[in-house]
């Protein structure tokens, strides 16, 4: 008789503050059950420096069940931003941060858990991001950290960091993605009725002025479907501007605008996303996998892989096809984003 995997050990690190929003987003990725549509099942502790309600902002509480002494059994440790993003965290919560950093736990910030990050000493020399408005606060008040302009998340030493809000949910899907595979972080995303990923970074979302006009807002929606629905086949710059009715310079610009990314990069993503899909859940040999999704070659494959995700194509097919989800990650969840 197999016994079912053991649940992946992911904690939520409680302290005064944290803001309501990111403690749902980490509880609803993490702590739902889902095995029953072969998403691998998680251990989610709430743990905090004692057993004493957490107080939240409109009369919550969040109520822990570890303390921090649980937290070196953790593979994940989730940072919840503050809704006083300076305010200080407390001494034994930076200390335990550290102590997991040290022993190769991945740690996650979310929006301005970012500070928390800093306050600890962990992102010292290291690149990392919120929320886009508190970027120039974060530079200012830990000039040491080497503010990002513009993603959704990056990661850097294992510590990983978000931008505002619903990155946070980004962040965390490409958490699961990294160590269990796409199709576990896809069935979470739709049962959250939310995109897999998003290409992009966080400047398509700083405020600017509303134009006054969108013509080709579905222009730009039109070939960006149809794109989806031919990864297959060469799909070149000038080709989908004539398509959406623009010079290819003009295309360029209202896409990076629509999207935050170029077209290029943003097909990219996709064949990738793709492939992923394919290798998960097919036994097609991998040049077809290529050929599938729009790579042409298993080389030119194997070169974005590599790139992106860290891996090759056959080395992610042996680590989450079938029921390669459910196995132990090889490197926890490093990996460049």
């Amino acid at each position: 008789m197999n016994r079912p995997a053991p649940a992946h050990r992911i904690a939520l690190l409680a302290f005064p503050g944290i803001r309501a929003f990111d403690v749902s987003v980490i509880t609803e990725v993490w702590g739902v059950d889902r095995t029953d549509r072969g998403v691998p099942a998680f251990e989610l502790r709430r743990v905090a420096a004692g057993p004493e309600p957490v107080p939240m902002r409109g009369g919550l509480a969040l109520t822990p069940d570890r303390t921090l002494a649980w937290l070196p059994r953790a593979r994940l440790v989730l940072v919840p931003g503050l809704d006083e993003h300076t305010a200080p965290a407390p001494e034994p919560v930076l200390a335990a941060l550290r102590r997991a950093h040290a022993r190769g736990t991945a740690i996650a910030a979310l929006c301005g858990g970012a500070f928390t990050l800093a306050q600890a000493g962990l992102l010292d020399g290291r690149r990392a991001l919120t929320h886009w408005a508190l970027a120039d606060l974060l530079r200012a008040r830990h000039p040491r950290v080497r503010v990002e302009p513009d993603a959704l998340f990056v990661e850097d030493g294992n510590v990983w960091t978000s931008a505002g809000t619903a990155a946070g949910i980004d962040l965390c899907l490409h958490l699961v993605r990294t160590a269990h595979g796409a199709e576990a972080a896809a069935a979470i995303a739709r049962s959250m009725v939310t995109a897999p990923f998003r290409t992009g970074g966080q400047a398509q979302f700083v405020e600017r002025p509303t134009p006054r006009t969108d013509r080709g807002a579905d222009a730009l929606a039109d070939v960006r479907a149809y794109a989806l629905a031919h990864l297959d086949e060469p799909l070149g710059v000038a080709a989908l501007a004539a398509r959406a009715g623009m010079s290819p310079r003009s295309f360029a610009r209202n896409f990076a605008a629509a999207t935050g990314t170029t077209p290029l990069r943003w097909l990219l993503e996709h064949r990738i996303a793709a492939a992923q899909k394919l290798l998960e859940r097919t036994d097609l040999p991998v040049p077809e996998v290529a050929r599938r999704a729009g790579f042409g070659s298993e080389v030119t494959m194997r070169q974005h892989f590599a790139a992106r995700l860290g891996t090759s194509p056959r080395a992610y097919r042996a680590s989450f096809a079938g029921e390669g989800s459910n196995q132990e990650p090889n490197s926890g969840f490093a990996a460049s984003s």
